[in-house]
């Protein structure tokens, strides 16, 4: 039992970030933890934001949806939850994947409007529509999940209907993330540039790039900590990046986040840190095509650069044309630069192109971060 919790909280931590490119949805986790009618189990369980990554990413229809989730520090140390669960989130906190605040206030509505998030949570904000005005402008930027017959389900506080909508980053939130920043704070996990230097630091996984840094809070008009209550220094531009995603069977199950700094390897399975492993999506005969490594993506110059390094090669879709008459080969050891619409195609069905240019168009069956789960721990309602 104590193994499958810890496998399913490990498939829950891949989907919590605060990195401003690929998080979906920001949320408050002790909101989410505490709210027993998910489940009717105890007072408190981490599982519970599988649940609701779960719910997120059906309405998305997407895979691997990731979070951003704001938590008072009082969390670390709640005794409702178990042991186990309490160090994960103070790894999380550690490793910057989550936002640890002495008093959390509206900084979930901040981070949503400087990203353009939509927000997941059952508090109405009735005090700060004036301040954020898409609270009541935009059908969908805030749901409350709700318990549903599978498990969670979203009804948006204006206008119905469960479908998460983002909106777009605020002018100031363009030129927030415009820019790189540092905390005075020795080993802050969010503007420190790595790892956090907190008492789980010896466990961290991440190591955050400079372009994955979360939005600074506003206080009196100036960047500030939102861990350390600190004035923020700047340290220059933020480095180039491109969103990227992977695109199986008509899905999309991944996205990833490209920089000038690191060039990222994707294939069945990719040796190395980094990398995109494709094969746990593929069938048979796209695990015998695609490589261990089938392509490396470069950012140069604000190009994105693919340079197949396959056995069999691949092909470019350019524009994303499906018409067979208008694929490129791309052969092993050749590379070329893949314009704003192009897609390329490692395999018949096996897509990688900027996320923002590759639609889902497929029945969707997501992959749940609650697999694992062991069943007596998720007593869901009856209908």
């Amino acid at each position: 039992m104590r193994f499958e919790i810890s496998k399913v909280l490990d498939a829950i931590e891949g989907r919590v970030c605060t990195d401003p490119s690929l998080a979906r949805a920001v949320l408050d986790l002790a909101e989410v933890i505490r709210y027993q009618d998910l489940d009717g189990g105890r007072p408190a369980s981490l599982l519970r934001l599988g649940m609701v990554i779960d719910a997120l990413s059906r309405q998305l229809e997407e895979d691997s949806v990731p979070v951003y989730a704001v938590v008072h520090r009082a969390l670390l140390s709640d005794a409702d939850l178990t042991s186990n669960e309490r160090m994960v989130v103070r790894r999380w906190a550690d490793d910057g994947l989550v936002e640890v605040l002495d008093n959390p206030g509206d900084r979930m509505l901040e981070v949503a409007d400087l990203l353009g998030l939509p927000v997941l949570t059952r508090v109405r904000f009735d005090g700060l529509r004036g301040r954020f005005p898409w609270l009541v402008e935009q059908p969908g930027r805030v749901l409350a999940s709700v318990p549903g017959a599978g498990g969670p389900v979203f009804v948006a506080h204006v206008g119905g209907g469960p479908k998460p909508v983002a909106g777009d980053r605020s002018p100031v939130g363009e030129k927030l993330l415009a820019r790189q920043w540092r905390c005075p704070e020795p080993g802050c996990a969010l503007f420190g540039g790595g790892g956090g230097g907190g008492a789980f630091a010896d466990l961290a996984r991440v190591e955050r790039a400079p372009a994955g840094q979360p939005p600074p809070s506003l206080r009196n008009g100036a960047p500030t900590c939102p861990r350390h209550g600190t004035r923020l220094s700047d340290a220059g531009p933020r480095p180039r990046s491109e969103v990227l995603a992977v695109r199986i069977g008509g899905l999309i199950r991944r996205r990833f986040v490209l920089t000038e700094e690191q060039p990222v390897m994707v294939g069945r399975a990719p040796e190395g840190s980094g990398g995109i492993m494709l094969g746990q999506w593929l069938n048979d005969e796209a695990r015998r095509w695609i490589s261990r490594n089938h392509i490396r993506l470069e950012l140069r110059v604000g190009e994105v650069i693919v340079t197949d390094v396959s056995t069999n090669g691949s092909g470019i879709r350019p524009n994303g044309s499906m018409t067979e008459s208008e694929r490129i080969a791309l052969a092993p050891k050749q590379s070329r630069v893949l314009a704003g619409a192009d897609m390329v195609e490692l395999y018949p069905g096996v897509q990688v192109g900027r996320a923002d240019e590759l639609p889902t168009g497929a029945p969707f069956t997501p992959t749940s971060v609650m697999a694992e789960a062991p069943t007596m721990a998720m007593r869901l309602p009856r209908p």
